[in-house]
C-alpha cells in the first residue's frame, strides 16, 4: 500500500485506533499489495464515541459490551445490574479505550487474512 493511501487509511480511521499503535499499524499496511488493500479500507470500525454515549445510557444493560462483541460479559452484565453498577461505572471511564482496542482487532483479524500480523 501507498504512502498517500496509508496516511488516508488513518486520517479517516485514527481516532477510532489506538495511538500507541499509529507506527506498527503504518508498518503493517506498508506492506500490504495494493490489490488487498480494498479489503481492510473497507472494515467499518465502531465509533468510540458512540460506545460511550451507549454506556452511559444502556450500559447497565450490558448493551456496550454486545456492541464490542462480548457476549457472555454482557450477558453477565445484565443479569448482575452491572455488578451492582460499579461495573457500570468503570466500563463508562473506559468505554472509548474499549471500542478502539475492539477496532485493532477487528484490523489484526483482517491483516491476518491477507498474511500480515502486527501485534
Amino acid at each position: 500500500m501507498d504512502k498517500q493511501k496509508i496516511d488516508m487509511f488513518l486520517a479517516q480511521n485514527g481516532d477510532k485506533l489506538p495511538k500507541e499503535k499509529i507506527m506498527v499499524m503504518q508498518d503493517a499496511l506498508a506492506a500490504l499489495d495494493d490489490s488487498k488493500s480494498i479489503f481492510v479500507q473497507s472494515i467499518e470500525f465502531k465509533d468510540p464515541t458512540t460506545v460511550l454515549i451507549i454506556s452511559i445510557l444502556l450500559g447497565s444493560l450490558g448493551i456496550d459490551r454486545f456492541m464490542l462483541g462480548q457476549v457472555g460479559l454482557g450477558i453477565v452484565k445484565l443479569l448482575t445490574c452491572s455488578g451492582f453498577y460499579i461495573w457500570w461505572i468503570i466500563d463508562m471511564v473506559n468505554a472509548q479505550d474499549l471500542a478502539r482496542k475492539y477496532n485493532y482487532k477487528k484490523l489484526q483479524e483482517a491483516l491476518m487474512m491477507q498474511g500480515i500480523t502486527i501485534y
